[in-house]
C-alpha cells in the first residue's frame, strides 16, 4: 500500500537502546537520573498503573545505577503481582500500593510531605517521566535520524515525548501524536505546558489523531490484535496493543485514507513496551 501511494515508512527503534530500559523510557530517565545523582540523592520515586512501563523500566534502571527505588502503585495489591510488578520487586523496587482515591491526590504538596515523612529524602519522577527532564530527554530522539524525512509519528501517553519532538521539530517538518487514551486532546494543553520551559515561539506543525485509541487506554480489540499479528507476520517487527500498535494501526488507516501526499517520509517511533506482551499472551 506504500508503494502504491509512492509514500515511505521508516521505524527508529527506540525499543533497541536498552534490553529492559528501552524507548522513551530511557530517554525520559536519561536526565532525571543524572540530576539526581548530581543533587546527592540516593532514593528515586515515582508513580504508576499495575502495568506500567515506566515503573518497570524506573525498577531496573535504578538497581543499575545503584539507586533506592520506591513504586507508588495506583490500586490495591492483587494476591499475585503481575509480570511487570513482579520484575519490578526482584529488582528491588519498593512497592506501596493506595487507593485509586488517594492516588489522584499524588501531585498534591501534602501528599508529597507525607510520602518523604514516610520515606526520607528522595528524587521525585512524574508518573511517566513527565517532567522538563523527561521533555529534555526525548528532544534528542530528532537529532539521531540520519535520513531524509518529513514526518515523525508517536504514540502519546502522558505527551513528554510529543513534547520533545514538538520542541526540536525543525519548521519545515511535521509531528504526528496518536494520543492512546480516550478523549486525548487535553494533551495538547500538557504538551504546551511542557514546551514552555523551552522556547517562546511554539511550532505549530504538529497535531494529534485522537480516533485510535480503541477505547481508551490498555483496550484493544480484535482488529487491533489482527493487524499486530500481520503486521509482525509481513514486516518481521513486533508491537504491543497499548501504545505502538495503535500508533502503527493509525498511521496505516491515514495512509489507506490519503492523508499524506505523494512522496512523504514517515518515521515512527517504536517506543519500546514489548514486556507487556507476556501478560497479553498468558
Amino acid at each position: 500500500m506504500l508503494e502504491e501511494k509512492g509514500l515511505k515508512l521508516f521505524v527508529k527503534r527506540e525499543d533497541l537502546i536498552h534490553p529492559v530500559v528501552s524507548g522513551n523510557k530511557w530517554r525520559k530517565l536519561k536526565y532525571n537520573l543524572s540530576r539526581a545523582k548530581t543533587e546527592g540523592h540516593d532514593t528515586l520515586l515515582s508513580f504508576g498503573g499495575a502495568y506500567s512501563n515506566h515503573i518497570h523500566a524506573l525498577a531496573c534502571a535504578a538497581k543499575e545505577e545503584g539507586f533506592r527505588a520506591i513504586g507508588i502503585i495506583r490500586g490495591e495489591e492483587a494476591k499475585t503481582l503481575n509480570d511487570t510488578l513482579s520484575y519490578a520487586r526482584e529488582c528491588g523496587m519498593e512497592l506501596y500500593f493506595v487507593s485509586r482515591e488517594d492516588y489522584r491526590e499524588k501531585e498534591e504538596k501534602y501528599f508529597l510531605e507525607n510520602l518523604e515523612k514516610q520515606f526520607g529524602r528522595f528524587y521525585l519522577i512524574p508518573e511517566g517521566g513527565s517532567n522538563r527532564e523527561g521533555v529534555q530527554g526525548c528532544m534528542e530522539i530528532i537529532s539521531e535520524l540520519n535520513i531524509e524525512w518529513d514526518t515523525i509519528c508517536t504514540a502519546c501517553g502522558t505527551g513528554t515525548t510529543m513534547a520533545g519532538l514538538v520542541a526540536s521539530l525543525p519548521e519545515d517538518k511535521k509531528a504526528i501524536g496518536f494520543p492512546v487514551l480516550k478523549g486525548g486532546s487535553f494533551l495538547y494543553k500538557e504538551i504546551q505546558d511542557q514546551l514552555s520551559s523551552f522556547s517562546k515561539e511554539r511550532n505549530s506543525n504538529w497535531h494529534l489523531e485522537e480516533q485510535y485509541h480503541f477505547g481508551g487506554y490498555a483496550k484493544w480489540d480484535q482488529t487491533l490484535l489482527d493487524f499486530i499479528e500481520g503486521f509482525k507476520i509481513k514486516h518481521r517487527l513486533e508491537l504491543e496493543p497499548v501504545y505502538t500498535g495503535k500508533m502503527m494501526y493509525g498511521i496505516m488507516e491515514l495512509v489507506r485514507n490519503d492523508f499524506f501526499k505523494k512522496g512523504t517520509v514517515v518515521v515512527a517511533l517504536h517506543t519500546g513496551g514489548l514486556q507487556g506482551l507476556s501478560g497479553l499472551k498468558k
